[in-house]
């Protein structure tokens, strides 16, 4: 490889990144004449509007900044539901309805009836025709059959392919929405709104773009190209001993770190050193399996900045901090994954390594250095901070215990990432860089397969969202005869599509599922007349912040939590980072396993790990 380096431009930037620079820059002043114009302060209070104040609507309202297919049941809208039933998302709009009849009648309606009421609003909620999946499990068909196929595995390596397909078939959904889609969508995004089943196609197809794209995607590719970007400005080198021992400590390493800089910024700053250090060796793919397992997925359950589901968590109004509360999961989770890593590397592979592998690992040993952390190692601080306190819905500092009656106005948060993506770029070494073999291909990747899905997801997650309680009364049936608890059931039912869906709005859907459950729970208890019954399950409901209403059961908090983050690792695109990881790996010469042979990783090594989980803890 060449050394030349790029010249820089006079301000120090690298020539190289001055286009990209340019961009960043572009898009942040474009936000300040918005900011100028009043917009993103108007979409914050947009949210607010109908309750009077910020301080009143915080005590009933989730977020719908992020707009996902699986934005929670909006309580101010609940009472609504007749004519909101059918949006494309709102998942606990027909639960929370149904509590609303509860309530409002006498205290001893009987609570068969309010059972009885549930049942038949949820057979009359209209939802998309089972055949609107097809173009979401073509999409995941694609991804996983394309590479196989000598005729398209060249032709699938092409980013700009795979956005063509993924375009293809969300414009399929989005077609559906606006051309046959019979009944009312529920618009989240700025704030939510109603459209009529006879609105024009192209209000329909907009709403359902909307929601999926500017209320969910984009949060989601920025927070992933921030901490992708920044982190690849830092340099974490050396050629160390590739024994079982050295792999297991960088594993655990990137475990911890995977809580506190994102699991995406925890895999960039440490996969390409887990590549240099076993360079030598033949057997590789392995070591990054079990690097996809730990770091890029269950690592990241200690903070909501850890992991997509859980910084979605945090925005309908669970704790920061109330995720610690997983370390014992976490630390049971991770240490059974490198232990198990560390038998099968040491009796099984390292075995198998030839005497001039092993020879070549010993003689071409470089120390262990750090570069690179000025200014990215602040900026990765400031994006953490970013999450934490300019989520449009929370007030500024109320973090820490703080008034201060601001509240940010929308999408400040992502452009402050872009900001500090900007100052990682003109401020630090392009060398390093290089060094890191730094692009923008992994990222690219991820974005242009990310768009499809979280179009195509919309059909799914809406009928997922309307039929959530009949999947978990399904799911509980199966679980009494094997001897199931709640808590178990939402583990499983989360975790199984958190590995074929995205797992951000899986967690969403069954966080919601578990909340009105509970709320429809204690409204039948209090009809039945057992005050008593319904005041002690009530006061079991605080993982929530007080200030937002939001009030769940904590087991089932963390069943939800878990099952979300442990099981985004069971397949490519169960998480962000996966696909990103593999992508580097087969970028330095590691043939990685295709979508069902990672699977078949997943279900041999992490499976009874999540079965012992569920045993234990839950």
């Amino acid at each position: 490889m060449s050394g030349h380096k790029p010249d820089a431009s006079p301000s120090g930037a690298p020539t190289s990144y001055r286009k990209t620079i340019a961009a960043l820059v572009a898009v942040i002043v474009v936000y300040l004449g918005l900011l100028v114009a009043g917009l993103p302060q108007k979409w914050t209070a947009a949210q607010f509007e109908e309750h009077g104040s910020h301080d009143e609507a915080v005590a009933v309202a989730h977020t719908t900044e992020t707009g996902d297919a699986g934005t929670p049941g909006d309580v101010p809208e609940a009472a609504e539901a007749t004519e909101t039933s059918g949006d494309a998302g709102t998942p606990g709009d027909v639960p929370e309805a149904t509590e609303a009849t509860e309530t409002s009648g006498d205290a001893g309606t009987n609570a068969s009836t309010a059972t009885e009421a549930s049942e038949n609003a949820a057979s009359e909620t209209p939802i998309p025709p089972l055949w609107t999946v097809a173009p979401f499990v073509i999409l995941l068909l694609c991804i996983a059959i394309l590479p196989l196929i000598p005729a398209t595995a060249h032709w699938w390596e092409s980013n700009l392919n795979r956005f063509i397909v993924a375009a293809v078939l969300g414009a399929v959904t989005l077609g559906y929405y606006a051309f046959c889609c019979d009944f009312p969508l529920d618009l989240h995004w700025p704030a939510h709104a109603t459209v009529a089943a006879d609105a024009s196609p192209f209000v329909k197809a907009g709403t359902v773009f909307v929601n999926a794209i500017v209320g969910e995607y984009i949060s989601f590719v920025v927070l992933l190209f921030s901490l992708f970007a920044i982190s690849g400005g830092i340099r974490i080198s050396g050629d160390l001993k590739a024994s079982p021992g050295t792999n297991c400590a960088i594993l655990a390493v990137g475990a911890l770190l995977a809580s506190f800089v994102g699991t995406t910024g925890a895999a960039m700053l440490l996969i390409r050193l887990l590549l240099e250090t076993n360079k030598e060796r033949r057997f590789r793919a392995h070591t990054v399996v079990f690097f996809i397992f730990a770091v890029c997925n269950c690592g990241g359950c200690l903070l909501p900045i850890g992991d997509p589901p859980l910084f979605l968590g945090y925005l309908r109004g669970v704790a920061f901090f109330w995720t610690f509360a997983l370390w014992s999961q976490w630390l049971f989770v991770c240490g059974l994954l490198i232990a198990t890593y560390y038998v099968l590397d040491r009796f099984y592979y390292w075995p198998k390594e030839t005497g001039l592998s092993k020879a070549l690992d010993a003689t071409e040993r470089k120390p262990l250095s750090v570069r690179g952390l000025f200014p990215n190692l602040f900026c990765l601080i400031g994006v953490v901070l970013a999450v934490a306190l300019l989520a449009p819905s929370q007030e500024f500092l109320s973090l820490f215990g703080v008034k201060t009656g601001w509240y940010p106005p929308t999408f400040l948060r992502e452009v402050v990432q872009l900001a500090l993506v900007a100052v990682s770029f003109a401020c630090g070494s392009n060398a390093i860089r290089k060094e890191n073999e730094f692009n923008f291909a992994a990222i690219i990747e991820v974005a242009a397969i990310f768009f499809g899905i979280f179009i195509c997801m919309q059909a799914p997650m809406q009928i997922l969202n309307v039929k959530g309680g009949e999947v978990r009364a399904a799911a509980s049936a199966v679980g009494s005869k094997i001897g199931m608890n709640e808590a178990q059931e939402l583990f499983w039912m989360t975790g199984s599509l958190s590995s074929v869906l995205d797992n951000a709005p899986t967690y969403v859907v069954f966080f919601e599922v578990a909340r009105v459950a509970d709320e429809t729970e204690i409204a039948e208890l209090r009809a039945a007349g057992k005050t008593d019954e319904a005041d002690e399950l009530e006061a079991t409901l605080t993982a929530g912040e007080a200030a937002t209403g939001v009030r769940i059961r904590e087991l089932l908090l963390v069943a939800v939590s878990l099952g979300a983050v442990l099981m985004g690792a069971m397949t490519y695109i169960g998480n962000g980072p996966n696909f990103m990881v593999k992508a580097i790996a087969e970028e330095c010469g590691v043939k990685m396993p295709s979508f069902f042979g990672y699977i078949g990783w997943s279900v041999c090594a992490l499976l009874p790990i999540l079965i012992a989980t569920t045993l234990i803890f839950l």
